[in-house]
């Protein structure tokens, strides 16, 4: 009797676990799905509230008329500086090359066929000729050509292109207007003539050593003139005080002073002038004038300058020019 009663207690005791089990489980559901629910009206609460917020902002805001219209200048100004006539005739000339190519499309095969075995058998044999040549014998036959196709359309009627007389007008168009692009459809290329020209690519700096005339009277002989030239040697005279008139006298004045030179004293045996008017460029700190003459010395007569100031020279010295512009020459002792 007592093991009956503990039997039906046990089997009340599980029935009441599963159902409490189970209110618990479908309890937590509910409060998970409210909370799931409440967080989603949050959000849009939220996101409401946030887009009112600012349409309320941007329609607060109020413009002046002086912004107003500096506005519609900057859209006026915009507007204007388009390239509106440019851009129309980009696209007209995009729209006319289109057009060209879909004429030369529309050709059909065997027309495109028969023009190409043409071409050829015109260029047959001209593997030597030159490119004005070869151009000029296709241009002769496009003439042909388009004689023919010109007396088709008249005649409406067909040639032994087997064109009816649309296609005949497509051809007509197609040879005068696209001849270039018929040629490269049907797969003949010529290259372009290749013309030589004489190009100067000398630096605009770059100065030539021309013949000069000097002025005055002829230098003679045994002054030895060497023009764009310039010798080292001790200063018999000066030349900053010492001017001629031409470079004949600049030589002479050198023969007498090495003529009337007394016992010790050095003889001249070089002389050097400048027969530029604008002057004449030397390192030292003086301003060297026209017609300045030097009288120099020296046992073995050294070059300084000849021809032309070399490059590493006019970069360490960038006011010297091109040309040495001095005159001189060695005379004999």
């Amino acid at each position: 009797m007592a093991r009956g009663e503990w039997g039906n207690q046990g089997r009340g005791w599980k029935l009441c676990s599963y159902k409490r089990t189970t209110i618990v489980i479908c309890s937590i559901n509910i409060v998970a799905a409210l909370y799931v629910l409440h967080s989603l009206y949050t959000s849009l609460f939220i996101f409401s509230t946030h887009s009112n917020a600012s349409s309320n902002y941007f329609a607060a805001i109020k413009y002046s008329k002086d912004h107003i219209r500096k506005m519609e200048e900057s859209i006026r100004v915009r507007q204007e500086a388009e390239p509106v006539e440019l851009i129309r005739l980009v696209k007209e000339i995009k729209k006319g090359f289109l057009s060209r190519e879909e004429s030369v499309s529309k050709l059909p095969r065997h027309v495109k066929q028969k023009m190409a075995d043409e071409a050829l058998q015109r260029l047959k044999g001209m593997e030597n000729a030159n490119v004005s040549e070869q151009r000029a014998s296709l241009e002769i036959w496009r003439n042909e050509k388009l004689e023919e196709t010109k007396q088709l359309i008249i005649r409406n009627s067909t040639t032994n292109l087997m064109l009816s007389t649309k296609e005949a007008k497509l051809l007509k168009r197609v040879l005068e207007s696209d001849w270039n692009l018929l040629l490269e459809d049907i797969g003949i290329w010529i290259p372009a003539e290749v013309v030589n020209k004489e190009i100067d690519d000398k630096p605009e700096n770059e100065e030539e050593l021309e013949e000069e005339i000097i002025p005055g009277r002829p230098i003679p002989p045994e002054c030895h003139a060497e023009a764009h030239t310039d010798y080292d040697g001790a200063a018999v005279r000066w030349g900053l005080t010492h001017h001629k008139e031409s470079a004949a006298d600049c030589c002479q004045a050198c023969l007498d002073q090495a003529k009337r030179a007394k016992p010790g004293e050095m003889k001249c045996n070089i002389w050097v002038y400048c027969p530029s008017e604008d002057g004449c460029f030397s390192p030292d700190k003086y301003e060297h004038k026209h017609q300045e003459c030097w009288l120099k010395q020296a046992n073995n007569p050294r070059l300084n300058f000849k021809d032309k100031y070399t490059e590493s020279y006019r970069n360490s010295h960038p006011d010297a020019p091109l040309i040495v512009p001095w005159m001189a020459g060695v005379v004999s002792a």
